[in-house]
Protein backbone atom coordinates (compact mmCIF):
# COMPACT_ATOMS: atom_id res chain seq x y z
CA UNK A 1 0.00 0.00 0.00
CA UNK A 2 1.46 3.17 -0.95
CA UNK A 3 2.23 5.89 2.10
CA UNK A 4 1.44 8.91 -0.23
CA UNK A 5 -1.74 10.65 0.84
CA UNK A 6 -4.51 11.07 -1.42
CA UNK A 7 -4.86 14.14 -2.80
CA UNK A 8 -7.21 17.43 -1.42
CA UNK A 9 -9.65 18.24 -3.49
CA UNK A 10 -9.55 21.62 -4.69
CA UNK A 11 -12.04 24.28 -3.84
CA UNK A 12 -14.87 24.28 -6.58
CA UNK A 13 -14.80 26.66 -9.06
CA UNK A 14 -17.06 29.76 -8.95
CA UNK A 15 -20.42 29.52 -10.97
CA UNK A 16 -19.13 32.30 -13.75
CA UNK A 17 -15.93 30.88 -14.30
CA UNK A 18 -15.95 29.04 -17.44
CA UNK A 19 -15.59 25.24 -17.39
CA UNK A 20 -12.05 24.37 -19.36
CA UNK A 21 -12.60 20.50 -18.43
CA UNK A 22 -12.86 18.46 -21.70
CA UNK A 23 -13.00 14.70 -22.05
CA UNK A 24 -9.89 13.87 -20.58
CA UNK A 25 -9.89 12.30 -16.96
CA UNK A 26 -10.88 14.65 -14.66
CA UNK A 27 -7.90 15.36 -11.72
CA UNK A 28 -8.95 13.21 -8.72
CA UNK A 29 -8.64 16.79 -6.71
CA UNK A 30 -11.12 18.48 -9.03
CA UNK A 31 -13.85 15.77 -8.41
CA UNK A 32 -15.69 17.25 -6.08
CA UNK A 33 -19.58 16.29 -7.19
CA UNK A 34 -21.91 13.83 -4.84
CA UNK A 35 -24.32 11.63 -6.00
CA UNK A 36 -27.45 14.01 -4.59
CA UNK A 37 -25.38 16.13 -7.32
CA UNK A 38 -26.07 13.90 -9.92
CA UNK A 39 -29.56 13.23 -8.44
CA UNK A 40 -29.99 17.08 -9.04
CA UNK A 41 -29.36 16.94 -12.42
CA UNK A 42 -30.87 14.12 -13.72
CA UNK A 43 -34.08 15.31 -12.03
CA UNK A 44 -33.94 18.50 -12.93
CA UNK A 45 -33.35 17.85 -16.68
CA UNK A 46 -36.50 16.01 -16.45
CA UNK A 47 -38.87 17.50 -14.04
CA UNK A 48 -39.55 19.90 -16.88
CA UNK A 49 -42.76 21.08 -18.95
CA UNK A 50 -41.54 19.16 -21.89
CA UNK A 51 -42.01 15.93 -19.29
CA UNK A 52 -45.67 16.98 -19.11
CA UNK A 53 -45.85 16.47 -22.50
CA UNK A 54 -44.49 13.29 -22.96
CA UNK A 55 -46.98 12.45 -19.86
CA UNK A 56 -50.12 13.42 -22.14
CA UNK A 57 -49.30 10.79 -24.54
CA UNK A 58 -51.26 8.28 -22.93
CA UNK A 59 -54.06 10.03 -22.76
CA UNK A 60 -53.54 11.41 -26.97
CA UNK A 61 -53.11 7.04 -27.36
CA UNK A 62 -57.06 6.87 -26.11
CA UNK A 63 -56.15 5.02 -22.39
CA UNK A 64 -58.30 6.13 -19.65
CA UNK A 65 -56.53 7.62 -16.50
CA UNK A 66 -55.82 4.89 -14.72
CA UNK A 67 -54.54 2.89 -17.87
CA UNK A 68 -52.67 5.52 -18.51
CA UNK A 69 -50.98 5.63 -15.14
CA UNK A 70 -50.38 1.76 -15.09
CA UNK A 71 -47.98 2.60 -18.65
CA UNK A 72 -46.13 5.13 -16.83
CA UNK A 73 -45.29 3.90 -13.80
CA UNK A 74 -44.27 0.69 -16.38
CA UNK A 75 -42.10 2.91 -18.48
CA UNK A 76 -40.62 5.08 -15.12
CA UNK A 77 -39.56 2.31 -13.52
CA UNK A 78 -38.06 0.43 -16.59
CA UNK A 79 -36.60 3.05 -18.07
CA UNK A 80 -34.73 3.68 -14.74
CA UNK A 81 -33.66 -0.18 -13.91
CA UNK A 82 -32.19 0.09 -17.54
CA UNK A 83 -30.34 3.86 -16.62
CA UNK A 84 -29.03 3.52 -13.82
CA UNK A 85 -25.77 1.25 -14.35
CA UNK A 86 -25.01 3.48 -16.88
CA UNK A 87 -23.43 6.16 -13.99
CA UNK A 88 -20.91 3.75 -13.01
CA UNK A 89 -18.93 4.87 -15.63
CA UNK A 90 -18.14 8.36 -14.90
CA UNK A 91 -16.53 7.89 -11.23
CA UNK A 92 -14.86 5.01 -12.77
CA UNK A 93 -13.16 6.61 -15.76
CA UNK A 94 -13.00 10.48 -14.93
CA UNK A 95 -14.38 11.16 -18.59
CA UNK A 96 -17.81 10.70 -20.26
CA UNK A 97 -20.03 7.58 -21.24
CA UNK A 98 -18.67 8.03 -25.08
CA UNK A 99 -15.54 7.58 -24.53
CA UNK A 100 -15.68 4.99 -21.88
CA UNK A 101 -17.26 3.12 -24.22
CA UNK A 102 -13.81 2.95 -26.15
CA UNK A 103 -12.99 -0.16 -24.13
CA UNK A 104 -15.80 -2.12 -25.61
CA UNK A 105 -16.62 -0.68 -29.52
CA UNK A 106 -13.03 0.24 -29.96
CA UNK A 107 -10.97 3.12 -30.10
CA UNK A 108 -13.35 4.67 -33.25
CA UNK A 109 -15.92 2.59 -32.31
CA UNK A 110 -16.97 5.19 -29.65
CA UNK A 111 -17.92 7.96 -31.83
CA UNK A 112 -21.00 5.52 -32.01
CA UNK A 113 -22.06 6.96 -28.55
CA UNK A 114 -21.09 10.19 -29.83
CA UNK A 115 -23.62 10.35 -32.80
CA UNK A 116 -26.35 8.82 -30.53
CA UNK A 117 -25.65 11.63 -27.89
CA UNK A 118 -26.15 14.21 -30.08
CA UNK A 119 -29.25 13.10 -31.84
CA UNK A 120 -30.73 12.71 -28.08
CA UNK A 121 -29.55 16.22 -27.61
CA UNK A 122 -31.25 17.45 -30.81
CA UNK A 123 -34.40 15.92 -29.99
CA UNK A 124 -35.16 16.33 -26.09
CA UNK A 125 -33.51 20.22 -26.59
CA UNK A 126 -35.87 20.93 -29.07
CA UNK A 127 -38.49 19.51 -27.49
CA UNK A 128 -37.90 21.38 -24.61
CA UNK A 129 -37.75 24.80 -26.72
CA UNK A 130 -40.78 24.26 -28.39
CA UNK A 131 -43.02 23.07 -25.18
CA UNK A 132 -41.39 26.19 -23.23
CA UNK A 133 -41.52 28.41 -25.88
CA UNK A 134 -44.96 27.85 -26.56
CA UNK A 135 -46.24 28.00 -23.06
CA UNK A 136 -44.58 31.52 -22.58
CA UNK A 137 -45.99 32.74 -25.62
CA UNK A 138 -49.68 31.21 -25.03
CA UNK A 139 -49.24 32.77 -21.28
CA UNK A 140 -48.10 35.94 -22.38
CA UNK A 141 -50.86 35.92 -24.87
CA UNK A 142 -53.56 35.23 -21.81
CA UNK A 143 -52.39 37.44 -19.31
CA UNK A 144 -51.11 40.65 -21.41
CA UNK A 145 -52.53 39.98 -24.90
CA UNK A 146 -49.52 39.06 -26.32
CA UNK A 147 -50.31 38.13 -30.49
CA UNK A 148 -49.60 34.84 -31.19
CA UNK A 149 -48.02 34.65 -34.22
CA UNK A 150 -44.56 33.50 -35.59
CA UNK A 151 -42.73 36.70 -34.82
CA UNK A 152 -43.40 36.14 -31.21
CA UNK A 153 -42.99 32.25 -31.41
CA UNK A 154 -39.34 33.31 -33.27
CA UNK A 155 -38.21 35.84 -30.64
CA UNK A 156 -39.82 33.06 -27.55
CA UNK A 157 -37.85 30.33 -29.10
CA UNK A 158 -34.48 32.56 -29.52
CA UNK A 159 -34.39 34.04 -26.36
CA UNK A 160 -34.89 30.84 -24.81
CA UNK A 161 -32.20 28.62 -26.59
CA UNK A 162 -29.71 31.56 -26.39
CA UNK A 163 -30.30 31.45 -22.19
CA UNK A 164 -29.93 27.33 -22.87
CA UNK A 165 -26.53 27.48 -24.85
CA UNK A 166 -25.10 30.37 -21.83
CA UNK A 167 -25.52 28.08 -19.34
CA UNK A 168 -24.05 25.08 -21.22
CA UNK A 169 -21.26 27.91 -22.18
CA UNK A 170 -20.18 28.41 -18.69
CA UNK A 171 -20.12 24.72 -17.77
CA UNK A 172 -20.84 21.97 -15.22
CA UNK A 173 -21.21 24.32 -12.16
CA UNK A 174 -23.57 26.95 -13.70
CA UNK A 175 -25.27 24.20 -15.07
CA UNK A 176 -25.51 22.66 -11.20
CA UNK A 177 -26.63 25.26 -9.95
CA UNK A 178 -29.45 26.18 -12.65
CA UNK A 179 -30.58 22.66 -12.10
CA UNK A 180 -30.80 23.04 -7.32
CA UNK A 181 -32.80 25.95 -8.49
CA UNK A 182 -34.95 23.78 -10.99
CA UNK A 183 -35.81 20.92 -8.50
CA UNK A 184 -37.07 22.92 -5.91
CA UNK A 185 -39.00 25.54 -7.79
CA UNK A 186 -40.53 23.46 -10.56
CA UNK A 187 -41.33 21.12 -7.75
CA UNK A 188 -43.83 23.83 -6.75
CA UNK A 189 -44.94 24.88 -9.31
CA UNK A 190 -46.31 21.55 -10.42
CA UNK A 191 -47.60 21.03 -6.50
CA UNK A 192 -49.46 24.90 -7.25
CA UNK A 193 -50.71 23.10 -10.31
CA UNK A 194 -52.53 20.16 -8.47
CA UNK A 195 -54.41 22.92 -6.64
CA UNK A 196 -55.48 24.60 -9.60
CA UNK A 197 -56.84 21.46 -11.20
CA UNK A 198 -57.95 19.62 -8.63
CA UNK A 199 -61.66 20.86 -8.75
CA UNK A 200 -61.87 20.07 -12.59
CA UNK A 201 -59.65 16.07 -12.57
CA UNK A 202 -61.62 13.43 -12.47
CA UNK A 203 -60.01 9.94 -12.29
CA UNK A 204 -62.73 8.08 -13.52
CA UNK A 205 -61.66 9.50 -17.03
CA UNK A 206 -63.04 6.23 -19.63
CA UNK A 207 -61.08 6.97 -22.66
CA UNK A 208 -60.99 4.89 -25.47
CA UNK A 209 -60.96 1.60 -24.33
CA UNK A 210 -64.03 1.08 -22.26
CA UNK A 211 -65.86 -1.51 -24.13
CA UNK A 212 -63.88 -5.18 -24.42
CA UNK A 213 -66.12 -6.14 -27.47
CA UNK A 214 -65.73 -2.87 -29.15
CA UNK A 215 -64.12 -3.00 -32.82
CA UNK A 216 -61.33 -0.81 -31.68
CA UNK A 217 -60.23 -2.99 -28.30
CA UNK A 218 -57.56 -4.65 -30.05
CA UNK A 219 -55.71 -1.70 -30.25
CA UNK A 220 -55.56 -1.61 -26.64
CA UNK A 221 -52.17 -3.36 -26.32
CA UNK A 222 -50.43 -1.79 -28.74
CA UNK A 223 -51.73 1.95 -27.48
CA UNK A 224 -50.54 0.81 -24.02
CA UNK A 225 -46.75 -0.41 -24.78
CA UNK A 226 -46.46 2.18 -26.96
CA UNK A 227 -47.32 4.86 -24.48
CA UNK A 228 -45.15 3.04 -21.94
CA UNK A 229 -42.31 3.28 -24.38
CA UNK A 230 -42.50 7.04 -25.38
CA UNK A 231 -42.61 7.69 -21.13
CA UNK A 232 -39.14 5.08 -20.89
CA UNK A 233 -37.48 7.04 -23.55
CA UNK A 234 -36.76 9.61 -21.31
CA UNK A 235 -35.21 8.06 -18.59
CA UNK A 236 -33.20 6.08 -21.57
CA UNK A 237 -32.14 9.28 -23.15
CA UNK A 238 -29.84 10.35 -20.18
CA UNK A 239 -27.78 6.68 -21.01
CA UNK A 240 -24.88 8.81 -22.75
CA UNK A 241 -25.14 11.83 -20.65
CA UNK A 242 -25.01 10.38 -17.19
CA UNK A 243 -21.14 10.35 -17.42
CA UNK A 244 -21.05 13.56 -18.12
CA UNK A 245 -22.13 14.63 -14.51
CA UNK A 246 -20.90 11.68 -12.88
CA UNK A 247 -17.48 12.33 -13.87
CA UNK A 248 -16.82 14.45 -11.10
CA UNK A 249 -17.62 12.18 -8.45
CA UNK A 250 -14.64 10.42 -6.75
CA UNK A 251 -13.98 6.89 -7.59
CA UNK A 252 -14.01 6.38 -4.16
CA UNK A 253 -17.93 7.20 -3.46
CA UNK A 254 -19.25 3.50 -3.58
CA UNK A 255 -21.24 2.27 -6.85
CA UNK A 256 -24.21 1.32 -4.78
CA UNK A 257 -24.73 5.13 -4.12
CA UNK A 258 -23.75 6.23 -7.32
CA UNK A 259 -26.50 4.34 -8.75
CA UNK A 260 -28.83 4.51 -6.51
CA UNK A 261 -29.24 8.39 -7.11
CA UNK A 262 -29.31 7.95 -10.83
CA UNK A 263 -32.77 5.69 -10.10
CA UNK A 264 -34.37 7.67 -7.89
CA UNK A 265 -33.52 10.68 -10.09
CA UNK A 266 -36.32 9.02 -12.45
CA UNK A 267 -38.69 7.52 -10.15
CA UNK A 268 -39.26 11.28 -8.87
CA UNK A 269 -40.28 11.80 -12.56
CA UNK A 270 -43.12 10.53 -11.78
CA UNK A 271 -44.15 14.09 -10.39
CA UNK A 272 -44.05 15.75 -13.91
CA UNK A 273 -45.17 12.70 -15.73
CA UNK A 274 -48.48 12.31 -13.56
CA UNK A 275 -48.98 16.21 -14.34
CA UNK A 276 -49.36 15.66 -17.79
CA UNK A 277 -51.02 13.09 -17.65
CA UNK A 278 -53.94 14.06 -15.27
CA UNK A 279 -53.96 17.55 -16.95
CA UNK A 280 -53.93 15.81 -20.28
CA UNK A 281 -57.33 14.30 -19.33
CA UNK A 282 -59.15 17.32 -17.47
CA UNK A 283 -58.22 18.71 -21.46
CA UNK A 284 -59.78 15.52 -23.10
CA UNK A 285 -62.83 16.51 -20.92
CA UNK A 286 -63.50 20.10 -21.40
CA UNK A 287 -61.55 20.75 -24.70
CA UNK A 288 -61.43 18.24 -26.48
CA UNK A 289 -60.03 19.40 -29.84
CA UNK A 290 -56.26 20.21 -27.81
CA UNK A 291 -55.85 16.28 -27.50
CA UNK A 292 -57.06 15.14 -31.22
CA UNK A 293 -53.99 12.68 -32.37
CA UNK A 294 -54.09 14.42 -35.50
CA UNK A 295 -53.16 18.18 -34.63
CA UNK A 296 -52.55 17.45 -30.69
CA UNK A 297 -51.53 20.37 -28.65
CA UNK A 298 -51.06 19.71 -24.52
CA UNK A 299 -49.96 22.92 -24.22
CA UNK A 300 -52.68 25.04 -25.67
CA UNK A 301 -54.94 22.93 -23.77
CA UNK A 302 -53.62 23.15 -20.58
CA UNK A 303 -53.54 27.01 -21.35
CA UNK A 304 -57.22 26.94 -22.21
CA UNK A 305 -58.33 25.10 -18.76
CA UNK A 306 -56.22 26.75 -16.61
CA UNK A 307 -57.49 29.16 -13.82
CA UNK A 308 -56.39 32.67 -14.33
CA UNK A 309 -54.20 33.02 -11.52
CA UNK A 310 -51.85 29.84 -12.53
CA UNK A 311 -51.21 31.24 -15.80
CA UNK A 312 -48.00 33.10 -14.57
CA UNK A 313 -46.86 30.00 -12.75
CA UNK A 314 -46.94 28.24 -16.67
CA UNK A 315 -44.84 30.72 -17.61
CA UNK A 316 -42.71 30.20 -15.11
CA UNK A 317 -42.50 26.40 -14.87
CA UNK A 318 -41.88 26.34 -18.79
CA UNK A 319 -39.16 28.53 -18.73
CA UNK A 320 -37.29 27.01 -15.17
CA UNK A 321 -37.74 23.48 -16.59
CA UNK A 322 -37.35 24.01 -20.23
CA UNK A 323 -33.73 25.82 -18.98
CA UNK A 324 -33.29 22.94 -16.75
CA UNK A 325 -34.10 20.17 -19.83
CA UNK A 326 -32.41 22.01 -22.29
CA UNK A 327 -28.91 22.49 -20.61
CA UNK A 328 -28.28 18.84 -19.44
CA UNK A 329 -29.01 17.87 -23.43
CA UNK A 330 -27.08 20.66 -25.14
CA UNK A 331 -23.71 20.72 -22.49
CA UNK A 332 -23.21 16.80 -22.80
CA UNK A 333 -23.16 16.99 -26.63
CA UNK A 334 -21.21 19.55 -26.77
CA UNK A 335 -18.96 18.62 -24.49
CA UNK A 336 -18.99 15.10 -26.41
CA UNK A 337 -18.00 17.01 -29.90
CA UNK A 338 -15.28 18.12 -28.79
CA UNK A 339 -13.53 15.19 -28.15
CA UNK A 340 -14.39 14.14 -31.94
CA UNK A 341 -13.35 17.16 -33.07
CA UNK A 342 -10.12 17.72 -30.82
CA UNK A 343 -9.49 21.16 -32.55
CA UNK A 344 -12.62 22.75 -31.05
CA UNK A 345 -12.39 23.43 -27.35
CA UNK A 346 -15.39 22.79 -25.12
CA UNK A 347 -16.92 26.41 -25.23
CA UNK A 348 -16.21 26.27 -29.43
CA UNK A 349 -18.54 22.59 -29.95
CA UNK A 350 -21.02 23.56 -27.35
CA UNK A 351 -21.95 26.69 -29.66
CA UNK A 352 -20.91 25.12 -32.92
CA UNK A 353 -23.67 22.45 -31.61
CA UNK A 354 -26.23 24.78 -30.17
CA UNK A 355 -26.51 26.52 -33.31
CA UNK A 356 -26.62 23.81 -35.20
CA UNK A 357 -30.00 22.53 -33.02
CA UNK A 358 -31.29 26.04 -33.09
CA UNK A 359 -31.41 25.67 -36.44
CA UNK A 360 -33.31 22.32 -36.45
CA UNK A 361 -35.82 24.34 -33.83
CA UNK A 362 -36.77 26.77 -36.40
CA UNK A 363 -37.21 24.36 -39.71
CA UNK A 364 -38.55 21.56 -37.13
CA UNK A 365 -41.39 24.14 -36.51
CA UNK A 366 -41.89 26.37 -38.99
CA UNK A 367 -40.93 24.49 -42.05
CA UNK A 368 -41.15 20.84 -41.50
CA UNK A 369 -44.00 19.95 -38.86
CA UNK A 370 -41.86 18.16 -36.82
CA UNK A 371 -43.33 18.81 -33.68
CA UNK A 372 -45.90 16.33 -34.43
CA UNK A 373 -43.28 13.44 -35.05
CA UNK A 374 -41.26 14.54 -31.89
CA UNK A 375 -42.35 11.26 -29.96
CA UNK A 376 -41.41 8.93 -32.68
CA UNK A 377 -38.13 10.51 -33.49
CA UNK A 378 -37.20 9.92 -29.47
CA UNK A 379 -38.51 6.33 -29.64
CA UNK A 380 -36.76 5.36 -32.17
CA UNK A 381 -33.62 7.03 -30.51
CA UNK A 382 -34.00 5.11 -27.53
CA UNK A 383 -34.15 1.98 -29.86
CA UNK A 384 -31.05 2.39 -31.13
CA UNK A 385 -29.43 3.53 -28.01
CA UNK A 386 -30.02 0.99 -25.42
CA UNK A 387 -28.56 -2.03 -27.44
CA UNK A 388 -25.17 0.54 -26.94
CA UNK A 389 -26.67 0.77 -23.35
CA UNK A 390 -26.84 -2.94 -22.79
CA UNK A 391 -22.96 -3.60 -25.08
CA UNK A 392 -21.57 -1.04 -21.88
CA UNK A 393 -23.30 -2.34 -18.90
CA UNK A 394 -21.71 -6.22 -19.65
CA UNK A 395 -19.03 -4.98 -20.87
CA UNK A 396 -18.65 -3.49 -17.22
CA UNK A 397 -19.57 -6.68 -16.27
CA UNK A 398 -17.01 -8.98 -17.74
CA UNK A 399 -14.21 -6.35 -17.60
CA UNK A 400 -15.10 -6.33 -13.16
CA UNK A 401 -15.28 -2.37 -14.03
CA UNK A 402 -11.59 -2.22 -14.88
CA UNK A 403 -10.41 0.32 -17.59
CA UNK A 404 -7.26 1.63 -18.84
CA UNK A 405 -7.40 5.79 -18.31
CA UNK A 406 -4.88 6.11 -20.97
CA UNK A 407 -5.85 3.96 -23.44
CA UNK A 408 -9.67 5.38 -23.43
CA UNK A 409 -8.34 8.78 -24.86
CA UNK A 410 -6.50 7.53 -27.53
CA UNK A 411 -9.13 8.58 -29.74
CA UNK A 412 -8.95 11.84 -28.31
CA UNK A 413 -4.99 12.69 -28.82
CA UNK A 414 -5.32 11.43 -31.92
CA UNK A 415 -2.87 8.49 -31.11
CA UNK A 416 -3.09 4.73 -31.99
CA UNK A 417 -2.68 1.47 -30.16
CA UNK A 418 -2.98 0.72 -27.03
CA UNK A 419 -5.47 -1.91 -24.99
CA UNK A 420 -8.76 -0.95 -26.80
CA UNK A 421 -7.69 -0.53 -30.55
CA UNK A 422 -8.94 -4.58 -31.31
CA UNK A 423 -9.10 -4.26 -35.39
CA UNK A 424 -7.55 -1.04 -36.32
CA UNK A 425 -9.24 0.67 -33.76
CA UNK A 426 -12.71 -1.37 -34.24
CA UNK A 427 -13.95 -3.61 -31.94
CA UNK A 428 -16.44 -5.26 -34.03
CA UNK A 429 -17.55 -7.76 -31.16
CA UNK A 430 -19.50 -4.91 -29.87
CA UNK A 431 -20.17 -2.80 -32.88
CA UNK A 432 -22.02 -5.92 -34.29
CA UNK A 433 -23.99 -6.67 -31.09
CA UNK A 434 -24.86 -3.14 -31.08
CA UNK A 435 -25.62 -2.52 -34.69
CA UNK A 436 -27.67 -5.83 -35.32
CA UNK A 437 -30.39 -5.34 -32.19
CA UNK A 438 -30.32 -1.83 -33.28
CA UNK A 439 -31.57 -2.80 -36.45
CA UNK A 440 -33.84 -5.10 -35.40
CA UNK A 441 -35.67 -3.44 -32.97
CA UNK A 442 -36.78 -0.42 -35.42
CA UNK A 443 -37.88 -3.21 -38.14
CA UNK A 444 -40.50 -4.35 -35.07
CA UNK A 445 -41.20 -0.37 -34.03
CA UNK A 446 -44.55 -0.19 -34.11
CA UNK A 447 -46.18 3.40 -32.38
CA UNK A 448 -50.36 3.29 -33.16
CA UNK A 449 -50.57 6.57 -35.96
CA UNK A 450 -47.07 7.77 -36.23
CA UNK A 451 -44.46 4.69 -37.31
CA UNK A 452 -44.77 1.37 -37.88
CA UNK A 453 -41.32 -0.55 -38.88
CA UNK A 454 -41.61 -3.37 -41.69
CA UNK A 455 -42.04 -6.26 -39.31
CA UNK A 456 -43.62 -3.91 -36.41
CA UNK A 457 -47.32 -6.20 -36.82
CA UNK A 458 -45.91 -8.99 -36.44
CA UNK A 459 -47.09 -9.06 -32.65
CA UNK A 460 -50.61 -8.73 -33.41
CA UNK A 461 -49.95 -4.23 -33.38
CA UNK A 462 -48.09 -4.87 -30.00
CA UNK A 463 -44.32 -2.95 -30.34
CA UNK A 464 -41.49 -5.21 -29.08
CA UNK A 465 -39.08 -3.24 -30.16
CA UNK A 466 -37.15 -2.28 -26.88
CA UNK A 467 -37.49 -6.32 -25.26
CA UNK A 468 -35.96 -7.43 -28.67
CA UNK A 469 -33.26 -5.05 -29.39
CA UNK A 470 -32.32 -5.24 -25.43
CA UNK A 471 -32.09 -9.58 -25.53
CA UNK A 472 -30.50 -9.62 -28.78
CA UNK A 473 -28.03 -7.15 -28.08
CA UNK A 474 -27.34 -9.19 -24.45
CA UNK A 475 -27.33 -12.49 -26.21
CA UNK A 476 -25.35 -11.92 -29.26
CA UNK A 477 -22.77 -9.82 -27.31
CA UNK A 478 -21.92 -12.56 -25.07
CA UNK A 479 -22.52 -15.19 -27.39
CA UNK A 480 -19.38 -12.85 -29.84
CA UNK A 481 -17.36 -12.10 -26.33
CA UNK A 482 -17.10 -16.03 -26.08
CA UNK A 483 -16.76 -17.83 -29.66
CA UNK A 484 -14.30 -14.53 -30.57
CA UNK A 485 -12.33 -13.92 -27.25
CA UNK A 486 -10.80 -10.56 -26.68
CA UNK A 487 -7.14 -10.05 -26.06
CA UNK A 488 -6.49 -10.55 -22.17
CA UNK A 489 -4.28 -7.33 -22.13
CA UNK A 490 -8.19 -5.81 -22.44
CA UNK A 491 -9.28 -6.73 -18.92
CA UNK A 492 -7.83 -6.54 -15.65
CA UNK A 493 -5.69 -7.81 -12.76
CA UNK A 494 -8.75 -9.99 -11.80
CA UNK A 495 -8.84 -11.42 -15.17
CA UNK A 496 -12.43 -11.66 -16.99
CA UNK A 497 -15.90 -12.84 -15.90
CA UNK A 498 -18.03 -14.88 -17.55
CA UNK A 499 -15.97 -14.99 -21.36
CA UNK A 500 -12.75 -16.16 -22.40
CA UNK A 501 -9.80 -14.21 -23.91
CA UNK A 502 -6.56 -14.88 -25.27
CA UNK A 503 -2.99 -13.75 -25.09
CA UNK A 504 -2.56 -11.50 -27.98
CA UNK A 505 0.26 -8.89 -28.64
CA UNK A 506 -1.24 -5.63 -27.76
CA UNK A 507 -0.08 -2.42 -30.35
CA UNK A 508 1.51 -0.04 -28.14
CA UNK A 509 0.49 3.65 -27.73
CA UNK A 510 1.79 5.85 -30.43
CA UNK A 511 1.09 9.45 -31.51
CA UNK A 512 1.30 12.47 -29.48
CA UNK A 513 2.31 11.84 -25.67
CA UNK A 514 2.37 8.66 -25.68
CA UNK A 515 3.49 7.22 -23.02
CA UNK A 516 7.02 5.07 -22.88
CA UNK A 517 6.70 1.14 -23.56
CA UNK A 518 7.17 0.12 -20.68
CA UNK A 519 5.06 2.61 -18.57
CA UNK A 520 2.36 0.84 -16.54
CA UNK A 521 -0.95 2.53 -16.74
CA UNK A 522 -3.06 3.06 -13.02
CA UNK A 523 -5.87 0.90 -13.36
CA UNK A 524 -9.07 2.58 -12.26
CA UNK A 525 -11.04 -0.20 -9.95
Amino acid sequence: MSSQPAPSPTAPPSLTEVETHGVERIPDADRTATPFDLFRLAFGGANTFSTCVLGAFPILFGLSFWQGLAATLLGVVVGALILCPMAVFGPANGTNNAVSSSAHLGVHGRVVGSFLSLLTAVAFFSLSVWSSGDALVGGAHRLFGLSRGDLSYVVAYALFAGLVLAVCVYGFRFMLFVNKVAVASATALFLLGAVAFAGDFDPSYAGSFTDPVASDAGMFWPSFIGSALIVLSNPVSFGAFLGDWSRYIPATVPRRRVIGAAFLSQIATLLPFVFGLATASVIASKAPDYVDPAAPDYVGGLLAISPGWYFLPVCLLALIGGMSTGTTALYGTGLDFSSVFPRLSRVQATVLVGVVSIGFIFVGRFALDLVQSISTFATVIITCTTPWMVVMMLGFLVRRGWYDPEALQVFNRRQRGGRYWFTHGWNWRGMTAWWVAAVIGVLFTNIPGQFVGPLGDLANGVDVSLPLSLAVAAVLYLALLWLFPEPRAAYGPGGARLVRTIETPVEPITGPGAPAADQSPRPVL
